[in-house]
């Protein structure tokens, strides 16, 4: 396996191994093209939206975050993916996808493949990889809690999360956004060595998403924070080109428009 400099700094060779088995430079290992979504809109996205609109101290939803389903319409954003995958050049069409295990971004995955597999786009069989990699961010004891929530019962944990910033706040039993990246990059080692060559589409949050951007365009911290919210089953993608993965869209929801009111 190539070590993580060869698949995401742009060097053409391992540090470790620097000549292949015939002596000659050992090869780039990297797909062709990397898609990473967001799951559609969830039942939770829902609530906290009308949490933060009020003020409201709690939200209604008592399963565990990694059982948050989608709501109706993020079943239709997941359609709208599949279409969009299905009108892809057929070169670019991921027959590999790899998938946070939480339902929300299953059930992405699921409706999505179905609906491309309709168009006659990839085959109705065509398997998921579940990796607890691409899960979101655990926030511990701040987990379903509304940011209004937050600074009234855990105010010094409010503090220091605005002082440390979001790359660096770990919340008490959760993860620091640097938390994640750590289990993105490892993820990252693994796609580019299985599906080297080929088209892949990653299905995770918002969290996961943004560390893929931080990862591989090697973003300083000022330029992570600055980005916006990734949107619901919106679509980033980076073509190997000159030996690294390099950015070929973010963020897009164009595709979403015609069919999710």
């Amino acid at each position: 396996m190539a070590e993580l400099g060869t698949t995401l700094n742009g060097k053409h060779q391992s540090t470790l191994n620097p000549l292949g088995a015939n002596g000659s430079a050992a090869a780039t290992r990297l797909p062709s093209l990397l898609i990473a979504t967001r799951h559609g809109e969830s039942t939770a996205n829902v609530e906290f939206q009308l949490a933060e609109a009020t003020g409201a101290l709690s939200v209604p939803i008592s399963c565990r975050d990694a059982d948050i389903p989608l709501s109706r319409r993020g079943r239709r954003q997941a359609r709208a993916l599949g279409r969009w995958w299905a009108e892809l050049p057929g070169v670019d069409r991921p027959r590999s996808v790899w998938c946070s295990p939480y339902l929300r971004t299953a059930e992405t995955a699921r409706v999505a493949i179905a609906r491309a597999a309709g168009l006659g786009a990839v085959p109705a069989s065509l398997p998921v990889r579940y990796d607890e990699r691409l899960r979101d961010r655990e926030l511990g004891i701040l987990e379903m809690l509304p940011r209004a929530a937050i600074e009234a019962k855990y105010p010094e944990e409010a503090a220091r999360r605005r002082k440390m910033g979001e790359l660096y706040y770990r919340p008490p039993g959760g993860e620091s956004w640097a938390d994640v990246a750590l289990r993105v990059r490892s993820l990252l080692r693994d796609v580019c060595e299985e599906d080297a060559g080929r088209p892949v589409l990653l299905v995770a949050h918002d969290c996961t998403v943004l560390m893929l951007r931080y990862a591989l365009d090697r973003l300083d911290e000022a330029e992570l924070t600055a980005l916006g919210p990734v949107h619901n089953c919106s679509t980033s993608l980076w073509r190997t080109r000159d030996g690294r993965l390099r950015p070929d869209g973010w963020n897009g929801v164009d595709h979403l428009t015609a069919e999710v009111a």
